[in-house]
């Protein structure tokens, strides 16, 4: 039985790069379980981000972090990237329930 070397590259540890996007409320959707926005670069499909939504209600904020599972779009019109949260506290969860039903949404 023949053996082969493994490629190194297939087993690298997977890249992060440290952004933070800011997004306009106007260009925001907030679902119960996820979010969607507009961006102006594409974001792969399964990337993993953290984000922290502020509530202009109470002030309050709510971090949750997500995975990249879809982006469509193009250069010239922008991407809609949506994003699903994962892992959310029921405390979480219940807020962002409530500012997806709220006039945010």
């Amino acid at each position: 039985m023949a053996t082969r070397n493994a490629d190194s590259a297939a087993f690298a540890a997977p890249v992060r790069i440290a952004t933070q996007l800011h997004l306009a409320a106007d260009t925001t959707l907030i679902r119960k379980n996820g979010i969607e926005f507009r961006s102006a670069t594409p974001i792969a499909a399964w990337t993993e981000m953290t984000v922290a939504l502020h509530d202009p209600q109470d002030g309050r904020e709510i971090s949750a972090t997500g995975v990249v599972v879809d982006c469509r779009g193009d250069r010239h019109q922008g991407y809609t990237v949506s994003m699903v949260f994962m892992e959310l506290t029921p405390m979480a969860q219940a807020r962002l329930g409530l500012m997806a039903y709220s006039n945010l949404a």
